[in-house]
């Protein structure tokens, strides 16, 4: 693993004049300019999805993902970001069979020469972050790099130590520089938006306030979030949307006259029939309810309901995943209630229909005819009884195991796998 471009040269700095003196100086100048650079500002806007994306496949914080990759490719601007779309300074390596880059970093020959070193060459940046993620859960890193998904998603500090003991880079300091991006742009706000958070789900802020309502747009709807102990009543008010309506518009309207939580959100306009965008899953966490998933993502709660079988008061367990998108799931893929002790049913199938099909007015009805999804015929499937799993598209041994509450080495060993390599359509047993 390389170090970063600007420890090289603190390095050499320190090399040549031999003074600890010197090296603190250019540290602390180093590590402020984090503060000036707006690079690295754009940078993180155009990454932030790709990295809370990766965070939620493979359980690297989003924090460490976006600050390893501003330091490595200098903000996308180094030679090996702009060339090999490589943003972690991934060497080749004796496992490397794609296309290659060479620049001088620092490997030396026999005679102590600055030689060029050969790094991994991307088709594109997305390939670069999943190849970062594969190289920390590597299993034949396991003893490298495995303790570090032991830790908590959300201390990036643990993390960024860990990287740093593990050898990731050679710079003294790269935990010390990992964590001053992280804070200095407060990228740990990303690890909060774990397991589906982002980016469908999270609000953003609009220019359209009404008398000084808190008015966002989520999932192309305006809400209000509450601040302030406001009521229902002001909002109708305010806003001048009257209270039958806005019952209408959010399911379960709070009592007119009370003064709201912070943040509990007041749907203004009719929720959206799915989920906008290209997010099509949730994996239910602790706490979550249909009616506060329904509140979250902006979408009416009849019909996340009836997109996943589900009768008016049917809670699903954790770490099933409910559909937000598209044509309603077959039968035999309804997701495990919340009152059920053994599996019932199996991961969604692997052909799923375009989900753009469904428009905001209309449930469109269950595909029929060649290449679709039966539901109502018994199933044969093996993994009808919740003991296998049918890998899908975006399936690693890590998302895999999190959702029936394995460790991914005990999902190898009953598998007997040797690696992480799995295949679409693949059965796994999870039991």
């Amino acid at each position: 693993m390389r170090s970063s471009p600007n420890f090289n040269i603190q390095l050499r700095t320190f090399m040549k004049h031999k003074s600890l003196v010197l090296t603190f100086v250019f540290t602390a100048l180093l590590i402020p300019a984090f503060s000036q650079n707006g690079d690295y500002q754009s940078y993180i806007d155009k990454y932030k999805k790709l990295a809370v994306k990766e965070m939620n496949r493979a359980g690297i914080p989003a924090s460490i993902k976006l600050a390893q990759a501003l330091l490595e490719s200098g903000a996308g601007k180094s030679d090996l970001a702009r060339k090999a779309n490589n943003h972690f300074g991934i060497k080749c390596h004796s496992d490397w069979t794609g296309k290659t880059f060479e620049k001088e970093d620092d490997d030396y020959d026999e005679s102590g020469n600055l030689k060029k070193s050969c790094f991994r060459k991307y088709k594109d940046v997305e390939d670069s972050y999943i190849a970062h993620s594969e190289f920390l859960r590597d299993p034949r890193k396991a003893n490298r790099y495995g303790f570090l998904f032991r830790l908590d998603i959300t201390d990036y500090k643990r993390w960024a130590r860990g990287l740093k003991q593990a050898g990731y880079a050679t710079a003294g300091n790269y935990d010390n520089m990992l964590i001053r991006i992280i804070e200095t742009y407060n990228l740990n706000d990303f690890d909060r938006l774990s397991d589906d958070n982002f980016p469908d789900g999270r609000p953003d802020k609009t220019k359209d306030l009404i008398a000084g309502l808190d008015v966002r747009k989520v999932n192309d709807v305006r809400v209000v979030f509450a601040k302030d102990n406001v009521t229902v009543e002001e909002i109708s008010q305010k806003s001048g949307i009257p209270i039958k309506r806005l019952e209408r518009y959010n399911d379960k309207l709070p009592q007119v006259d009370q003064p709201l939580p912070n943040d509990t959100r007041i749907y203004l306009q009719p929720k959206r029939c799915r989920v906008r965008g290209g997010k099509k899953w949730h994996y239910v966490k602790p706490g979550d309810s249909i009616f506060a998933l329904s509140q979250f993502y902006g979408v009416k709660e009849g019909r996340l309901r009836k997109r996943n079988r589900l009768s008016s008061n049917e809670e699903v367990q954790m770490n099933e995943r409910l559909k937000l998108k598209g044509f309603k799931i077959g039968k035999a893929f309804k997701p495990r209630l919340a009152s059920e002790t053994k599996p019932t049913g199996t991961v969604p199938p692997l052909l799923d229909p375009d989900d753009d099909f469904m428009d905001d007015d209309t449930i469109t009805p269950e595909p029929t005819g060649p290449g679709s999804v039966a539901p109502d015929k018994p199933s044969t499937d093996p993994a009808a009884d919740g003991s296998f799993h049918t890998v899908v598209k975006g399936d690693t041994l890590y998302n895999i195991s999190r959702r029936y509450g394995l460790t991914v080495n005990e999902l190898m060993q009953l598998n007997g796998l040797l690696d992480n390599n799995i295949k679409i359509g693949q059965q796994l047993k999870v039991k």
